[in-house]
């Protein structure tokens, strides 16, 4: 199997947000550069990032010394600065960066950041972006429900290689320490006028139950197991 490509973030502002952001993503074996105005912040963060910049973040001849073409995804972390934050976007658009996410503070902030170039708009709390971290270093996880710190619910594509393999075959539960616990079909069906429309089905199947690699798996494990089985 080929190793998939090792994916680069930049994430620009480095408070509390921020910095989880860069320290789940680093944790998770990412390339982060990190990116505050701060010496103090880039301080805390310079020995678990691949990166740390002390730079202001609405500069563009400062953002010209940032390795960005290798930039997969950057996070404008910003808070409560919306200047900063709307400047840094607009900076990291016309530099190329291929998908940018920003926090928004307020509507109208959220607009002007959609204006300038942001590819996704968050407003979340700080505690959050543990949860961020995760879903961007495992794009291919849809959702995750915690029911513990370590144990979660999430849902997820079925790897390609699953197609046409039955469940108990697979023996997940002692392969991998996940179990499936529901399987979530969605079928495009045409109305009376011809219209499509999607019609999603929930199967709580046994172990004779063979996967379709349109299905989507409901796995229940604990965290590291699912980042192992997202990693197939």
């Amino acid at each position: 199997m080929a190793k998939k490509k090792e994916q680069v973030f930049t994430v620009i502002g480095l408070g509390a947000f921020g910095s989880q952001v860069c320290k789940v993503l680093a944790d998770s074996g990412a390339k982060v550069i990190a990116v505050d105005s701060s010496a103090e912040r880039i301080d805390r963060v310079k020995n678990s990032v691949t990166q740390a910049v002390i730079m202001d973040a609405t500069s563009e001849e400062g953002f010209a010394k940032l390795p960005l073409e290798d930039t997969d995804i950057a996070v404008v972390a910003i808070g409560d600065n919306m200047e900063a934050s709307i400047l840094s976007t607009a900076l990291l658009k016309k530099a190329g960066v291929r998908y940018i996410i920003a926090r928004a503070i307020s509507a109208i902030h959220r607009q002007v950041l959609r204006q300038v170039g942001a590819d996704e708009i968050i407003n979340i709390e700080e505690d959050e972006g543990e949860q961020l971290a995760i879903r961007l270093i495992a794009p291919q996880i849809l959702d995750r429900i915690p029911i513990s710190k370590d144990i979660s619910i999430a849902e997820v594509y079925t790897p390609k290689d699953f197609s046409g393999q039955s469940l108990i075959d697979l023996d997940l539960r002692s392969r991998m320490r996940v179990n499936v616990i529901a399987i979530k079909k969605n079928a495009v069906e045409l109305d009376e006028q011809g219209n499509p429309h999607s019609n999603e089905e929930i199967l709580f199947p046994d172990g004779n139950y063979r996967l379709d690699e349109d299905d989507i798996m409901l796995i229940v494990g604990q965290n590291q197991d699912i980042e192992a089985f997202n990693s197939l």
